[in-house]
This record gives C-alpha cells, structure tokens and sequence, in this order.
C-alpha cells in the first residue's frame, strides 16, 4: 500500500473529480496490484466509497511508516509499515467488498520485502521494494499492450470509458511514470540517507503521482467525449 498504491487511487480520482466534479482516486496499483487473483477481486463491483476514506486507507500506513522511522529507526518502521498494511487491506475489503488487484500486490510485496528486512536486518529489501513494484506495474502495463490485452481498462472499468486510443495513449502515459518513479526511487536510496529516503516517499512520490494523474485529465476528457458522441 502507500504511495506504490496510491497510483491506483489517482488513476481513479483524476477522472471523475474533473470529467463530472467528482473522481475516484485508486494503481493499489492497478492493474495487476490490482493479477492472477480471487475473481471477486476483479469482476465484482465495489461499494460506493468516499474518495477521502480510500485515501485515508492509503496513506495511513505510509503516515505512520514515516513517524516510526522518525522516532523509532528504518526496523521498527518496517514492522509497523506491514501491520499496517494488513490492515488497510483488510479494512478495503470490508468498506469495498473487493480487494483492488493493485494494492494486494503491492500488499504481498511489503510482506515479502519487510519480511526479509527484519529477518535479515537489512534495510535494502524495504528500499528495493518501490523499485519492484512501480518496475512490476510498468512492465505489465507494457505486456498488455504487446498482446493487445490492456489492463488498465480492467481496473477502471467502473471508472472511465474511452476509445482504444485513449487507452493505449493513457496506459504508455502510465507505463513510462511507474518506471520513472522506480528509477527516482534507484536514485534516492542509493545516493542518500535513509531519513531522506524516506521523506521522498511520503512528500515526493505522492505529490508526483497526484500531480501527473490530474495531468491526463485532459486525455481522458477528450477521448471520453470521443467515446460520447461516438
């Protein structure tokens, strides 16, 4: 969860806030963190739920991630950021009735990289973990649209109705930013501490993503009208 699924939200809630006044902020990640699992998970429809709960369930985890690194160190921080996760997930699926593929993959992720990062004691797992997601969501985001099958419109069917075009267009917009935000993720952990890895998580991944998801509202308007009067 966190900011690796805070994507999804904003796949959600760019369109609707600005194409009828409202929007539905869930890339969870897509997709795929949104693949391969229980049908209900895809195929059912979820309850109508405030956009400000889903981003409250998104970003709480990632809140008290930073305040436990800030008092506590990376460790403590990491158990905290996987109990917490558990309980986001679990809480979505309550209040929604689904479990976005997105945000269970990103959910199984923290599990496996926080596991290893106390198990091992080494904060690189956890570090890594950004990387693997948002390279995870790129890549397949990309597979999709090599054998024609984009996944994108299976997440946010509910959400947004566009020509193949605009999906195309949409899904490569959303492609090349997930491996931006794993190359800038390469980039900070590496190059700077674990305090400011961990600032740019919560203040610098969040923001970017909101940022370039109301960035493609105009996209999605015009292929959404396209799609309209067609």
């Amino acid at each position: 969860m966190g900011a690796d699924h805070f994507s999804e939200d904003c796949l959600q809630v760019a369109p609707r806030e600005i194409g009828s006044a409202t929007a539905s902020i869930s890339l969870e990640t897509r997709a795929f963190s949104e693949t391969g699992f229980h049908a209900k998970a895809v195929s059912m429809p979820s309850k109508p739920v405030n956009p400000l709960v889903k981003l409250a369930l998104e970003f709480a985890p990632l809140a008290l991630f930073f305040v436990a690194n800030s008092r506590f160190g990376i460790f403590a921080a990491t158990g905290i950021f996987m109990v917490a996760t558990i309980a986001a997930i679990a809480i979505s699926y309550f209040v929604m009735d689904r479990l976005p593929i997105m945000a269970l993959v990103s959910a199984v992720i923290v599990i496996i990289f926080g596991g290893l990062t106390l198990a091992l004691h080494d904060d690189l797992f956890i570090k890594m973990k950004p990387t693997i997601v948002n390279g995870l969501f790129g890549g397949a985001l990309l597979v999709g649209l090599a054998l024609d099958r984009p996944i994108l419109p299976l997440v946010l069917d509910q959400v947004l109705t566009l020509t193949p075009a605009g999906w195309r267009k949409l899904t490569w917009r959303w492609a090349i930013f997930f491996f931006v935000l794993a190359a800038l993720n390469e980039f900070v952990w590496r190059n700077f501490s674990t305090d400011t890895w961990v600032n740019f998580k919560v203040f610098g991944t969040m923001p970017l993503t909101l940022v370039f998801a109301l960035a493609q509202t105009p996209l999605i308007l015009r292929h959404g009208e396209e799609t309209q009067g067609g």
